[in-house]
């Protein structure tokens, strides 16, 4: 069973940054696309980011292009993602998530970290 934790999240002004961390285990990393995805409170969960089994093989949504960096150390069996230039709106739960490459949607992806909570205060 493939398990992913998440961990990085905390309480950041506007304009800072943080480093979101998705730890895996029980799976073979290396071959799989792992998804950032965020959740704002009543409002449904959604893509962020992706990175496939190849690191070059990225893609980010529209509104975090230029401010988020994903990345994946395949000897940490970790992704990463860096936010800068962080706004009130990015305030959500991010999650990790393990599926196949080039997936976007929430039904795509097989394994789900529990989340942790960014917020950014104004």
């Amino acid at each position: 069973q493939v398990q992913l934790v998440e961990s990085g999240g905390g309480l950041v002004e506007a304009g800072g940054s943080l480093k979101l961390s998705c730890a895996t285990s029980g799976g073979t990393f290396s071959s799989y696309a792992i998804g950032w995805f965020r959740q704002a409170p009543g409002k449904e969960r959604d893509f962020v980011a992706s990175i496939g089994w190849n690191p070059s093989n990225t893609y980010y949504e529209d509104s975090v292009k230029g401010r988020f960096t994903i990345s994946r150390d395949n000897s940490k069996n970790t992704v990463y993602l860096q936010m800068n230039s962080l706004k009130p709106e990015d305030t959500a739960v991010y999650y990790c998530a393990w599926g196949p490459w080039p997936a976007r949607e929430t039904n795509e992806y097989d394994f789900w970290g529990q989340g942790t909570q960014v917020t950014v205060s104004s």
